[in-house]
């Protein structure tokens, strides 16, 4: 019996949905621990993409059950359209497949104005959010004034309770952000619009989890973002409003330490981030517009474009640190076919200093410079590669330095988007 828990080792959109999509043929549950909608984990198969942003990405499986922990945020609107996008599609076939907790907040049209009107105030100094409200919802649900998704079970303490936090944001909102009050029936209204198609859906998912767990059954839960979006150990403060580390699938699940056996983090070849905040090994030049293009690095969510540059091994160590892995997946390797040259950052400049860990502030990671370690890179196609050492001699080294840096053992290779186009190195799950 293995229980893994995939998390994205860089700043978010590594590939994990496929990655996820591909191990749920092994495992009886997906569960999803953390974030909301500012996920978008993409799949491909036979050339259709699908994009999920709270489902969990084992619902292309239709043998396996997707639940969302009690640390995500949800907005009851976004999850009933993506819910009815899939069922329309025949990936739904029963809706009992998908689990909700109980203790999983959702996310409320005040949170939404919230995070615009703050973003929009602080100009050039903005985080950079995906202004669907994540970060008010977070700080709501620590503020002990959250409604959850099992309060939808009864509507006249919802109501109340949405009276009570419209009283409160629309102070701020009106004060500080001079923006449009929100009417509380209005936003009863929008929620409750929701609640006869999510209310089936939820569970006590602690109980129903570690249920699973008694019998046998195997365990997969998938995190979103990026470990560097780490609320506590990320690039604070361009970071998200949760704990992405692998740590939190247990807290946003309701499991023990105990019940999990593999942490695998999951790197791009390269690198890239959304947003703003620090990128030492950022590429603005021909390069960084090649692995753009080549890798169609826009965000699945909101479409931005993303920064990209050489893969940062400095940033990595941090994050074999703070998620304790125990292998790492590469995903789009295939995108660095045809650069002449790669770079890999295997320490930092600062003030004349060398140093080989990432510094915790940013005003330090914004002025640091990448020390670059030159391989020579690889011409062939290798989309159609399955065995590791059918792989171009220079691609095999340049993996093989990775997995020595780290001092992890690489598991499996991506060479592609569509599942499929992609191996097993040693043996996982």
């Amino acid at each position: 019996m293995s229980n893994t828990v995939i998390v994205g080792a860089q700043w978010g959109d590594e590939g994990k949905g496929k990655i996820v999509d591909i191990l749920t043929s092994k495992v009886d549950a997906v569960i999803r621990f953390q974030g909301g909608n500012n996920a978008g984990h993409t799949i491909v198969l036979d050339g259709q993409k699908t994009v999920l942003h709270l489902i969990p990405s084992g619902i292309l499986n239709k043998n396996c059950t997707c639940i969302i922990g009690n640390g995500v945020v949800l907005d009851p609107e976004v999850f009933c359209h993506e819910f009815d996008n899939l069922a329309a599609r025949g990936l739904i076939d029963h809706p009992d497949r998908i689990k909700i907790s109980d203790r999983t907040h959702l996310i409320l049209p005040y949170h939404k104005q919230l995070d615009k009107a703050r973003e929009e105030a602080m100009g050039e100094g903005k985080i950079g959010t995906t202004l669907r409200g994540i970060g008010p919802c977070y700080e709501d649900k620590v503020a002990r004034r959250g409604i959850r998704v099992g309060e939808l079970l009864y509507p006249e303490l919802v109501l109340e309770l949405i009276r009570q936090n419209v009283e409160t944001h629309n102070k701020t909102l009106s004060t500080i952000y001079n923006a449009e009050p929100l009417d509380h029936r209005a936003v009863y209204k929008q929620v409750m619009a929701y609640a006869d198609k999510i209310c089936p859906l939820i569970c006590n998912t602690s109980v129903y989890i570690n249920a699973l767990h008694k019998k046998g059954a195997k365990l997969l839960f998938e995190g979103a973002q990026g470990t560097h979006l780490d609320v506590d150990h990320g690039t604070y403060p361009y970071v998200t409003s949760s704990n992405t580390v692998a740590a939190n699938a247990c807290t946003g699940s309701g499991v023990g330490p105990t019940m999990i056996h593999n942490v695998f983090g999951i790197s791009k070849a390269y690198c890239t981030r959304v947003g703003g905040g620090p990128f030492i090994t950022e590429l603005e030049d021909e390069v960084g517009k090649f692995l753009r293009d080549k890798g169609s690095e826009y965000g699945a969510t909101t479409g931005r474009p993303r920064r990209c540059g050489y893969i940062d091994l400095c940033s990595l160590k941090h994050s074999v640190n703070v998620n304790g892995l125990t292998g790492l997946i590469i995903t789009k390797l295939d995108v660095l076919s045809g650069l002449k040259t790669l770079k890999l950052a295997t320490a930092y400049q600062y003030n004349n200093r060398t140093i080989d860990e990432m510094p915790t502030h940013v005003s330090i990671l914004e002025i640091c410079k990448p020390v670059y370690k030159e391989m020579p890179g690889w011409s062939e196609n290798i989309s159609s590669v399955k065995v590791f050492d059918d792989l171009p001699a220079n691609c095999r080294d340049y993996l093989n330095f990775i997995e020595d840096s780290l001092e992890i053992p690489i598991v499996m290779v991506s060479v592609g988007q569509e599942r499929g186009q992609d191996f097993v190195v040693k043996d996982i799950l």
